[in-house]
């Protein structure tokens, strides 16, 4: 398993003016609120949580992810029971024309093994 710092690709992002600008724009007012789902921040577990965390909340700069993974065999042999699970994170803070842009998806872990993780995924999530 391999792991790739977020802490540093966070500050590359905040020392740049115009990225510190995108990670705070879940707060500001070009962010509409008519009721129309357009970003997480409308959902109502945004708001939920920013109710039951206001030390968080309060401020705008503190980042929001999704985590997401899938597996991938690197080899494209349906035999070969080598597998690839990448971790990848999102980042909530940005509009959503930029949330799956390329450079603002964060790998963050690589678990590659000459087996499947399969049904013993969750292993890597409790150490």
């Amino acid at each position: 398993m391999w792991y790739l710092s977020v802490v540093d690709r966070l500050r590359c992002l905040f020392a740049n003016l115009e990225d510190a600008k995108l990670m705070s724009w879940h707060a500001s007012n070009e962010h509409k609120n008519d009721a129309k789902l357009r970003h997480p921040a409308d959902g109502k577990q945004w708001q939920d949580f920013n109710d039951n965390h206001q030390d968080f909340s309060d401020e705008p700069r503190n980042v929001r992810f999704a985590l997401s993974t899938h597996r991938m065999n690197p080899f494209a042999k349906r035999s070969n029971k080598h597998s690839t699970w990448p971790v990848i994170l999102t980042i909530y803070n940005l509009p959503p024309w930029l949330m799956q842009n390329q450079k603002y998806l964060l790998l963050t872990i690589l678990i590659s093994g000459p087996t499947q993780a399969g049904v013993g995924m969750d292993v890597f999530w409790s150490c």
